[in-house]
């Protein structure tokens, strides 16, 4: 039966939400299967560890709290725990947990490595033979399909997709309540308390009271901050191009040499065009990737050693803005000259983001419950977000490449 309970409730401390709490057996497995395990094992904020020493939290602990949000919401937001089933409140919690199992190392950046993306893989791993997939069939056989249909926006009930994807859903909450804390900045503060004690159901879609605003306002503008002072730092930017240098050169040595797939076997599914298999990807965490950079110190090549190098002693490329379409050719020719490829050691960066887009997507709006009962989309309320939506977006071009 998928609704079975745990002898007792099981705790974990959270310095953010200070317990996760776990009823359900489902769940509770769920959390000790292999692949939630390997979360455990990936950076939450990739590479921002390198600028923020203290940010070595991981994509297990921000699941458990995504869940945990999640969790409070079934029960505590007002009309929502009479409105979802038993079985519907188990798959939301579910999806919450699960949302990242599909991450590969140093979180987004190795979408730019592996394919498919990281969604597609989570859905993968709970469809196919996976241990966290005979975990869910033993309590439900349709748990896997059901949670992927929550994760990949298909579920009949849409109010499942709202918690977990959208403008204001449970993984924004918490990844930036969690990332602020721990890089020490202040950026990512909002009140959590507030904006679910304001939340409702109101025709079967989750709303905020408009004594709520405020409270979704300074989340708006903690998601801002924190992209452009934490996420969008160039020092992680830097790290990034290196990072992507290593294995653009170690992809294109592996199309010259057939040889380099037995030296380098964590990189194997490069040699297939980054297609991965969800036994690999089980495999495949920042362990592995470091020693991969360890042994190929010792390369042969001197590219891809030299590489190596840079991202185990930490020695970063430099950044500049590009003022002009020149800027690029100007650099390249720069490079040349100081003896570098440039096809490896010149990479541009081109970071954006808005905090709120309401009209990207129909089911990406804040909706505010007036108090005469009319429900209004969010920057036709504030005018904070009115002027975020509105105002010209924010973007940073730039080019790194190796220091003088």
């Amino acid at each position: 039966m998928f609704n079975v309970k745990c002898n007792e409730q099981k705790v974990m401390r959270d310095p953010i939400h200070e317990y996760i709490h776990v009823d359900y057996q489902v769940i509770w497995d769920a959390i000790n299967s292999k692949e939630f395990q390997r979360l455990r094992r990936i950076h939450q904020m990739g590479t921002s560890y390198q600028v923020y020493h203290t940010a070595e939290h991981s994509r297990f602990s921000h699941s458990l709290g995504v869940y945990e949000i999640i969790r409070r919401m079934v029960y505590e937001v007002k009309g929502l725990d009479e409105y979802l089933s038993e079985y519907e409140k188990i798959t939301i919690m579910l999806a919450g947990l699960c949302h990242d199992l599909g991450h590969g190392p140093f979180s987004h950046f190795f979408e730019s490595v592996i394919k498919p993306d990281h969604e597609k893989i989570s859905a993968k791993i709970l469809l196919e033979e996976s241990d966290i997939h005979s975990i869910l069939v033993k309590y439900d056989n349709d748990l896997p399909k059901n949670i992927v249909s929550v994760l990949n926006h298909t579920h009949s009930n849409k109010v499942l997709t709202r918690m977990i994807s959208s403008q204001l859903d449970a993984d924004r909450m918490d990844y930036l309540l969690r990332d602020a804390y721990f890089t020490g900045t202040s950026y990512g503060h909002f009140d959590l308390e507030r904006i679910l004690r304001t939340l409702r159901v109101v025709d079967h879609q989750l709303v905020i009271k408009e004594s709520g605003v405020h409270s979704v306002e300074d989340y708006i503008m903690a998601r801002y901050h924190m992209y452009w002072q934490v996420y969008y730092h160039p020092t992680s930017r830097s790290i990034e191009a290196i990072l992507y240098a290593f294995f653009n050169r170690l992809k294109d040595l592996m199309i010259e040499d057939k040889t380099y797939v037995d030296t380098y076997p964590m990189f194997k599914f490069i040699s297939n065009s980054g297609e991965i298999s969800i036994q690999e990807h089980y495999k495949l965490d920042e362990t592995s990737c470091f020693y991969g950079f360890q042994c190929a110190q010792d390369d042969k090549d001197s590219i891809l050693s030299d590489f190596a190098h840079r991202i185990l002693e930490r020695k970063l490329f430099d950044y500049a803005d590009i003022q002009s379409s020149n800027d690029y050719e100007s650099k390249k020719q720069e490079l040349i000259q100081r003896g570098y490829n440039p096809e490896y050691y010149l990479y541009i960066d081109k970071a954006e983001k808005r905090p709120y887009s309401p009209y990207s997507e129909d089911d990406s709006q804040i909706m505010i419950l007036m108090p005469d009962k009319t429900i209004k989309e969010l920057s036709q309320v504030s005018v904070i977000v009115s002027a975020i939506v509105f105002g010209k977006q924010k973007s940073e071009n730039k080019l790194f490449f190796p220091k003088m």
